[in-house]
C-alpha cells in the first residue's frame, strides 16, 4: 500500500497545498487543494473519498474534481463521511447555489456523487484496503482514519485536539506510520486550544499516550506556512528535552507534499 501526500499544509501559499492523501491510485483521504496536482487520468481513477470533516481546507477540491472528471466515469464517486459532514456538504456546497448538486446530476439515477455515511469505529473495505474511522475532537464533528491492506496500518489523526479515545484505539493497532496535526506554534497555543487544534505543547502530551514499547515514524501535518519552521523547532526541542531522554524520544518527521509513504 502506498500513501501519496498531495497536500499537508494548514493554509495555502506557494508550494503549500491543503490536506489530501492518495492511497494507492483509487482512494482519497480528504480532498483539499492538493488534489489539483493530480492529472485528469489520476482524478478519474479515484473511486472513493474519505473525509475527516467539513472544513474548506479538507473538502475544497472535491466539487472541482467531480466537475473535471465526472463525465469520464461510469460510476459515481463514493464519498464516505460522518452524517454531519454529509449534511454540511449538501447544505453549503452541493446546493445548486455554491455548486451543482452532483448527487442528482447529470441524472438522479446516474449521478457523479454518492454519499455514504459512517460513524467512529466503523470499518469500510475498498478492494482489499480496510479503512477504520477513528475518534477525533474538533470544532465540528470529525474523525481520523486508520488504513491498512495486510500488516501494519497508516494512521491519520485528522484535525483534533487532546483526544484520549483516539489513543485507546491506536494503541490496539499495528501502526506502521502516524500522521498527526500540529497546526499552531506554542505562542499560539491559546488559539490552538480555542479552535481545537494541537500545538507542540499539547502534541507532547498526546505523544505521551503512546503505549510503552511502541515505536513508529510520526509525521507532522497541517502546520501553518508562516509558522512551520517554528513549530518543528519547538517539537524537536520538547522531544529532546523530555525527562530522562538522552536525545530524541520519538522518530518525528515533517510531512512534505509529494512524499510517498510505502507500507
Amino acid at each position: 500500500m502506498k500513501v501519496r501526500v498531495l497536500g499537508c499544509s494548514g493554509a495555502i501559499a506557494r508550494d503549500c497545498r491543503t490536506t489530501s492523501f492518495l492511497v494507492d491510485e483509487d482512494i482519497l483521504v480528504d480532498a483539499g487543494t492538493g488534489v489539483g496536482d493530480l492529472s485528469l487520468d489520476e482524478m478519474a481513477a479515484v473511486t472513493d473519498v474519505f473525509l475527516t470533516h467539513s472544513h474548506l481546507d479538507h473538502v475544497a477540491a472535491l466539487p472541482l474534481m467531480l466537475d473535471a472528471v465526472g463525465a469520464r466515469r461510469t460510476r459515481p464517486v463514493r464519498v464516505h463521511a460522518l452524517d454531519a459532514t454529509v449534511a454540511a456538504l449538501q447544505a453549503h456546497v452541493f446546493n445548486d447555489v455554491i455548486w451543482p448538486d452532483f448527487t442528482r446530476l447529470p441524472h438522479p439515477q446516474d449521478p457523479f456523487l454518492q454519499f455514504h455515511a459512517l460513524a467512529p469505529g466503523e470499518v469500510t473495505e475498498v478492494r482489499g484496503r480496510r479503512i477504520e474511522a477513528l475518534p477525533a475532537l474538533h470544532s465540528v464533528p470529525a474523525v481520523g482514519y486508520a488504513v491498512s491492506a495486510h500488516a501494519g496500518c497508516w494512521v491519520f489523526s485528522g484535525d483534533t485536539t487532546r483526544n484520549p479515545a483516539f489513543w485507546r484505539r491506536v494503541n490496539e493497532l499495528d501502526v506502521a506510520a502516524l500522521v498527526i496535526e500540529t497546526a499552531f506554534s506554542n505562542r499560539e497555543r491559546d488559539l490552538a486550544r480555542r479552535s481545537q487544534h494541537l500545538s507542540p505543547h499539547s502534541l507532547a502530551e498526546e505523544l505521551d499516550c503512546i503505549a510503552g514499547g511502541r515505536a513508529y515514524p510520526i509525521y507532522i501535518t497541517h502546520t501553518k506556512p508562516a509558522e512551520t519552521e517554528l513549530i518543528m523547532s519547538e517539537i524537536a526541542r520538547f522531544d529532546a528535552e523530555a525527562p530522562g531522554a538522552d536525545g530524541p524520544t520519538h522518530d518525528i518527521r515533517w510531512l512534505v507534499a509529494g512524499q510517498v509513504l510505502e507500507l
